[in-house]
């Protein structure tokens, strides 16, 4: 099928066509839920329209552990429904939806006690590959294992000898958690929905007790737009209170943020050949393999400040360093950290004050006519929750809508994704990049890698690597800004690609290079090109400051010092 070009021109057309007649369904929020919800809605036939006030993805969707899993350790909750239906989503996607950006990752769970504890892990880890085969979504990973310490120490020489006794493995997947959004922000538009990003939603349309729309704010050209749509849903997750008092509605549910922060070390500093998973007083801990990288992670703590750029505090790494150097023979320092990242989940207030005893259940209402929410949930069962929410907003139109086929819907780069990582080598000898390239492109962007070989094409330079990120090509900023929707040097560093998470500068070196590459794309004279690299710099300095302060208000507040970009 043809491939969506989300460039600056075709962003200006959505906005105007979103406003030139009243849509079937606007969706407000462009983070994983609300790009499923798009991607729904147009494949049932429906108009669609999808705003975003900053990236898509730019909130929790592009900070997450960037796994794709059942939740194993709901399973010790006894919440069966929920890991069987993460577990079929899980499958959908390795194997279907998009086996190009979801791969396995093994991971390794060390055992401290003999006896009782092989038997009761063990049973655990069998029961989830037994759910997952039965869904007949699970073939596609190998089954889980028995380790005895010599095993386990050989897969992972990192670990102390006396941290374990013996071990399990098994297998769960991941994802680069923003660049799935952004595929599927493209393949709702390349169905017909019109998407917007740098969009703000700054009131609700209505008449009388009904909504019928929303004003929107062109954040990047000015203007405002006025957009009609029979039904809106809001899919803003932790933003979900702040949208609902538009309507003087805080609906039938509380929204609480929970903060997540997680560190990224490079791949030499732990030796070994799987993931980690570890047992912490409070939760779980994540040593996940990232390419020439591990991300570390994760905390959960109750999050009430400044939700756009929650903040990692000097506390929150000491105790993500503490609890892994708890295990590893050759402990790790805050030298060896090349990036820190915090995100907020949204979860749905319960009883409990505990964030990470409250519900990873989604839910949607109708609070009003006219408006669906839909909050709660987990990345990995982004499609249900989408699902969902287009089902409640079918109730209020007056028309017959097909049911929802995102079930077998690819999203753009998966069809003939095989056929080509099979041709690759051949791939290599014609266009004279490294196989590892080509690799590289393939897992990035499936079959729409062609549309990056042909930029190199056009222009060979754009074959040859960041000079200070080497893992990407100069191309693929080029077609982040063309393709991808990217509007400012932010989007293209930390969540077109993860340049600023990945180098120990955290992309400060690349900026200049990146802002002068999109350039031309975008229209910037040397005066934006110098804005774009400053802000940069301003945003890298005041993380590296919140991340030295010892609490969330000091954090905070350090964080604050570096606002966001504003339009020309």
């Amino acid at each position: 099928m043809r491939t969506a070009t989300l460039g600056p021109a075709q962003r200006a057309e959505s906005l105007a066509a979103m406003a030139e007649r009243e849509l079937d369904v606007l969706v407000v929020g462009a983070g994983v839920v609300g790009a499923g919800t798009a991607l729904d809605a147009v494949t049932r036939g429906l108009s669609v329209g999808l705003v975003e006030a900053r990236d898509w993805a730019s909130g929790t969707s592009s900070r997450s552990s960037k796994l794709i899993h059942g939740g194993l350790r709901y399973l010790e909750m006894l919440d069966f429904a929920l890991v069987r239906e993460a577990l079929k989503e899980r499958g959908l996607l390795l194997e279907r939806l998009a086996p190009h950006l979801v791969k396995p990752v093994p991971f390794l769970y060390p055992l401290q006690h003999k006896g009782w504890e092989r038997l009761y892990a063990g049973s655990g880890v069998a029961l989830y590959d037994a759910m997952s085969m039965a869904r007949g979504h699970g073939r596609g990973l190998p089954m889980h294992r028995h380790l005895s310490r010599g095993r386990a120490l050989r897969v992972a020489p990192a670990l102390k000898k006396d941290a374990l006794v013996g071990a399990l493995q098994y297998y769960d997947a991941q994802v680069d958690d923003a660049r799935f959004v952004a595929t599927l922000v493209r393949t709702a538009a390349a169905y017909g929905a019109q998407v917007a990003n740098h969009a703000r939603v700054t009131s609700f349309l209505r008449e009388g007790e009904r909504v019928v729309g929303a004003r929107v704010q062109d954040v990047e050209a000015g203007g405002e737009y006025e957009v009609r749509a029979k039904q809106v849903v809001n899919a803003s997750g932790v933003w979900t209170d702040d949208t609902q008092s538009m309507v003087g509605e805080r609906g039938q549910f509380h929204v609480r943020a929970s903060k997540g922060i997680h560190l990224v070390v490079p791949k030499d500093r732990i030796h070994s050949s799987t993931g980690l998973i570890l047992r912490t007083e409070k939760s779980v801990l994540f040593v996940i393999p990232w390419g020439r990288h591990w991300i570390i992670g994760t905390t959960d703590t109750d999050w009430d400040l400044d939700k756009a750029h929650p903040a990692a505090s000097s506390a929150d790494i000491d105790y993500l360093l503490e609890h892994v150097n708890a295990v590893l023979s050759v402990p790790l320092t805050r030298d060896d950290v090349e990036g820190v990242y915090a995100g907020l989940r949204p979860l749905l207030a319960g009883e409990s004050d505990a964030t990470s005893k409250l519900s990873r259940e989604h839910t949607v209402a109708h609070p009003v006519p006219g408006l669906v929410v839909v909050a709660g949930g987990k990345y990995t069962t982004y499609r249900v929750m989408a699902k969902d929410a287009v089902d409640e907003a079918v109730h209020g139109l007056d028309l017959r809508v097909a049911d929802s086929v995102t079930e077998e819907t690819p999203l753009l780069g998966a069809e003939g994704y095989h056929a080509l990582w099979n041709a690759r080598a051949r791939i290599a000898a014609r266009t004279g990049l490294h196989v590892v390239r080509v690799e590289h492109l393939l897992n990035r962007y499936g079959a729409m890698a062609e549309e990056i070989l042909q930029l190199i094409a056009d222009d060979p330079s754009l074959g040859a690597p960041l000079q200070a990120a080497d893992d990407y090509l100069r191309a693929e900023v080029v077609y982040a800004a063309s393709h991808e929707g990217a509007r400012h040097l932010d989007d293209v560093l930390t969540r077109r690609t993860r340049i600023s998470i990945e180098t120990f500068d955290r992309g400060t070196r690349s900026a200049r290079e990146a802002a002068e590459l999109m350039a031309p794309v975008l229209g910037w004279d040397k005066n934006q090109i110098e804005r774009e690299v400053q802000h940069y710099e301003k945003r890298v300095e005041a993380e590296r400051e919140s991340q030295r302060q010892p609490d969330d208000l000091t954090a905070d507040a350090a964080r604050l010092g570096a606002p966001d970009i504003a339009a020309r």
